[in-house]
């Protein structure tokens, strides 16, 4: 049983929703993004997903293409990150899975990523703009590597699509809320629970429903539909607001601690 499949199992015998956070890596630099992390995994959180950095970054809003800013002017590259999670990785309880789009490993070599991934220990790997019809090469080879292939799901996804993906996906399923660009919302998307319904009825993969989420009742809310809920645009504003002041990592983990309490 992989890392992530654990994680959920324990989840759901514990009966309580999850807790997936987001962020990106190299903001503001690859030190601090490890003690990001170690943070992370002190506070409870019970999956990180790491985005690696990339100059376009079409589905994300403000807050998060800030950050990616950010992490490349310091440098940030994902052989660098799949270096720094392999030293890292055996301080790590929860699972990590690597939320990237496409470029920048395919730059690399799909291959040459998959192989690296594993040796850094990596748990599961979310590719953003992979279509569903064209992610059976690539799940294959993660799949070979013990690695988790994670789809993300729409609210416009199709029920044929969202058959394909509950056939092709491992780990959890990854739904968002609502169309658009990320970022933080005061309230949890109107159609979120029939968006995490539609799911249900094709697959038994967990389901972590993000977008938008950003405070205790939000995470409250989503666990009555999905196992987990994903914090990303609200933990990325709580790194920026913090910078490199000393109490980066405290804050990151307050913050954690009371999305969970």
């Amino acid at each position: 049983m992989s890392r992530l499949s654990e994680t959920f199992s324990r989840l759901r015998d514990e009966g309580r929703p999850g807790l997936v956070t987001y962020v990106t890596a190299g903001d503001p630099d690859m030190v601090r993004t490890e003690g990001i992390l170690r943070a992370l995994d002190r506070a409870g959180a019970d999956v990180v997903e790491v985005g690696i950095p990339f100059s376009d970054p079409l589905a994300d809003g403000p807050v998060i293409q800030r950050a990616t800013e950010r992490a490349l002017v310091s440098g940030t590259t994902l052989l660098g990150v799949l270096a720094s999670l392999k030293r890292l990785r055996p301080e790590l309880r929860l699972p990590v899975v690597l939320f990237s789009y496409a470029n920048p490993v395919m730059r690399i070599g799909a291959e040459r990523f998959a192989d690296l991934a594993r040796e850094a220990g990596v748990d599961g790997v979310l590719i953003l703009d992979l279509p569903i019809e064209e992610a059976d090469d690539f799940r294959a080879m993660l799949e070979a590597r013990g690695i988790d292939t994670i789809l993300l799901l729409s609210p416009t996804t199709s029920d044929e699509r969202l058959r394909k993906a509950a056939a092709l996906g491992s780990g959890f399923l990854y739904a968002i809320s609502r169309l658009g660009v990320t970022g933080v919302r005061s309230e949890v998307a109107g159609g979120a629970e029939a968006m995490v319904r539609r799911i249900r009825r094709v697959s038994d993969l967990p389901v972590a429903l993000g977008f938008g989420i950003s405070t205790p009742e939000h995470v409250r809310q989503v666990g009555q539909w999905a196992d987990a809920a994903v914090v990303g645009s609200a933990l990325v504003n709580v790194i920026a607001e913090a910078g490199a002041s000393p109490d980066l990592t405290t804050r990151v983990e307050e913050y954690v601690r009371w999305l969970k309490s």
